[in-house]
């Protein structure tokens, strides 16, 4: 499997990787959002029981390129909770970036944590 380029200059961590965004069909769930917040997700990237995001296998539809390498979400304006909540280096964050056999991550880096 081809890893992040280290030439390749991101803001995030994330957007090297995606794999949270492609770890189940059953994770990219609507739990805490109201209506209002549901109809700004376009129709195509609902599932057909409208309770969470349509998926490709355990893929996202809505995310774009290659995991471990460049992705993006293609609404990332008006993703649902459950994709705002899930954080670089979090419990969630190891358990994707390792069914896809990538490693750990740490974030915020080391150096920014003052020691």
């Amino acid at each position: 499997m081809e890893t992040s380029d280290p030439a390749i200059d991101v803001e995030s961590p994330c957007q090297a990787c995606g794999a949270c965004c492609a770890y189940s069909q059953n994770w990219p769930r609507f739990t805490t959002e109201d209506d209002a917040a549901l109809d700004l997700i376009p129709e195509k990237f609902v599932n057909e029981r409208q309770s969470g995001m349509r998926c490709d296998g355990d893929r996202c539809s809505a995310l774009s390129g290659r995991i471990g390498v460049r992705t993006s979400c293609v609404i990332y304006a008006v993703r649902p909770e459950v994709c705002r909540t899930c954080m670089p280096g979090d419990v969630e964050c190891g358990m994707a970036r390792r069914r896809h056999g990538l490693p750990a991550l740490i974030y915020p880096p080391l150096e920014g944590r003052g020691g």
